[in-house]
């Protein structure tokens, strides 16, 4: 058995910390990274055996990490002042990070009715009309969570709904946000008519009078979303909250919000300079809002990160398709579902070149959505040309989010590039009931290809692209390393050559994602001198993902600490 790490700490005097943490069986994530096949690396606390923790006791002083090694040596830390928690035998690990949310919708989930998992359009209806039965007349309701991918071949209509619920306008945003449902007071009340023109990549579908059906898909789902009311800042502010606060107990320390609009940047900066923010948030500006691109362009990216800094800007979103489950994702040939049909795009969906261009000159990292095998390779060709224009820009860790479907001349272009691949271990769990369809049998499998990516050089980092999946991190540990949903289907995993390790699990979601921040040097790993951010975990990630990954999925959150402050501790709540 590897021995434990031998007292790292700094030079501070004993018994003058603020955080000790001790009995735990601590993964320092210190040594490097695997090789691509995922095979350990030698200075891995790894052996014929398997996996060992290589420390018991982490130390936190003024927001950082001071000592990391045995219970003995810890002692010497413990002062009059200082907390001890006993972690009995729970996991310790760098804090865990969520690379991809939505944050504020999250928090909206609270107030919406909630529609995952609804297998039918009656379901859904029923529970719309409960929820009206409490609702003043002529309220909005707002429903969430239906699924787009699954229900894409039998989209319901507006007639059963608008008879249901003739007397509240009903939106209803599909479980991804490329489709929305609604009733006839809602199109009305969004002047949504028989004349009514879809926007550049969406579409209104329509029966066979020209008469909208209620759905909406892609770009056009916004037609419904701008005629709800306006949300105040302080109702703003409240979902931040709200989604962080859910986000500490579900064990992170910090979120990439991937796309943030003037208003919800307005409340993440009053939560911050109000200190109020629980976790670290790293901002994605939205590259569709011209003012704030103005802003952030005279701002210029910060790059001050201190263990205090609860916010961090250095990052600008922008969307090159759409998604596989509405067929908005573009593809190279047509979808195996539907014939003449590749999806959507580009100028069409709203890319600007010259925007993001001026973003990454200004020294911001550009992080862009792209699905589709045709969307990958466009977005990579922007890329190359950005290096080649602006060589500089190569430092700047561009990310692909999704990068879901791939063409296999594409895969190499991310290591050659060296363009981060953002992506959500449960999308392919999720997606894999009707994914195939869509695809065929030979594209799918450079779908959510992992391990593909992994030998060819790329960098990963892991999500959940909350809230349109759940963000629970032992589902997204078990789906990364066994390619099975929650039932644990399909037995031996959905293309499982393309499942991850543990270890490289983990570290999708710590190391990896540090990286995808340009914080590897202050967080990812347990060592003096790095930000005091911890999670606390009761089962072992990587000798359970290893012996029984089954039964990651019991796993749960013990303690989250973020800059030596516990944020959550199981139990307060």
């Amino acid at each position: 058995m590897p021995a434990l790490v031998t007292g790292l700490m700094l030079g501070c005097g004993a018994g003058d910390t603020d955080l000790l943490l001790l009995n735990g069986r601590a993964y320092t994530f210190t040594w490097s990274d695997p090789a691509p096949d995922g095979t350990p690396a030698p200075g891995a606390p790894h052996d014929a055996q398997g996996w060992h923790p290589d420390a018991e006791a982490v130390a936190i002083r003024d927001g950082k990490i001071v000592f990391v090694g045995s219970n003995r040596d810890a002692e010497s830390y413990r002062g009059a002042e200082t907390e001890v928690i006993d972690v009995e035998g729970g996991t310790i690990l760098p804090g865990l990070v969520d690379s991809h949310v939505h944050i504020a919708e999250l928090g909206a989930k609270l107030e919406r009715v909630l529609l995952v998992g609804v297998a039918t359009e009656e379901e859904a209806v029923e529970r719309i009309a409960e929820r009206a039965a409490s609702v003043p007349q002529g309220e909005w309701i707002i429903g969430w969570g239906w699924d787009d991918g699954a229900w894409a071949s039998r989209y319901p209509t507006n007639q059963l709904l608008s008879e249901r619920v003739p007397n509240h306008p009903v939106f209803l945003r599909s479980l991804h946000g490329f489709a929305a449902w609604g009733n006839r007071l809602a199109f009305e009340r969004a002047g949504i008519t028989a004349a009514t023109e879809a926007p550049s990549g969406g579409e209104i579908l329509k029966d066979s009078r020209g008469e909208p059906t209620g759905i909406l898909l892609n770009q056009a789902a916004r037609l419904l979303d701008e005629a709800l009311p306006p949300v105040t800042l302080e109702n703003r502010k409240s979902r931040v909250l709200a989604g962080l606060e859910a986000m500490a107990e579900a064990g992170y320390v910090a979120v990439h919000e991937a796309g943030a609009f003037s208003d919800l940047m307005q409340a993440f900066e009053e939560l911050d300079g109000e200190s109020r923010l629980p976790i670290r948030v790293y901002a994605m500006l939205r590259d569709r809002d011209e003012s704030l691109m103005r802003e952030w362009r005279t701002r210029g990216p910060q790059t001050d990160a201190d263990v205090r800094s609860m916010l961090l800007v250095k990052s600008v979103k922008a969307f090159y398709d759409a998604a596989l489950g509405s067929r908005g994702a573009l593809l190279l040939d047509d979808y195996a579902d539907r014939p003449g049909h590749r999806g959507v795009a580009g100028g069409e969906y709203g890319f600007d070149e010259s925007v993001l261009t001026e973003m990454a000159t200004a020294g911001f990292q550009l992080s862009i959505h792209a699905i589709g095998d045709a969307g990958n390779r466009e977005t990579l060709d922007f890329f190359e040309r950005l290096a080649d224009s602006l060589p500089e820009s190569r430092s700047l860790r561009h990310r692909i989010e999704h990068a879901q479907v791939l063409h296999s001349d594409d895969v190499p272009r991310f290591g050659e590039l060296e363009i981060i691949a953002s992506m959500e271990p449960v999308h392919a769990v999720e997606d894999k009931t009707w994914a195939e369809e869509r695809l065929g049998p030979e594209r799918v499998r450079y779908a959510y290809a992992w391990r593909s990516l992994r030998q060819a050089g790329a960098r990963l980092t892991f999500n959940s692209d909350l809230a349109g999946s759940d963000h629970d991190i032992f589902y997204g540990l078990h789906a990364a390393v066994t390619r099975r949903d929650k039932s644990l289907q399909p037995e031996g995993g959905w293309y499982a050559e393309q499942c991850m390790t543990p270890e490289e699990a983990v570290r999708g979601y710590t190391v990896w994602a540090a990286y995808s921040a340009f914080l590897e040097e202050e967080t990812g790993r347990l060592a003096p001198g790095m930000w005091g951010d911890v999670t606390v975990l009761d089962i072992d990630p990587l000798v359970v993902g290893t012996e029984a990954p089954e039964q990651l999925l019991a796993g749960s959150i013990l303690l989250t600490v973020v800059g030596g402050g516990v944020v959550y501790r199981q139990g307060d709540r």
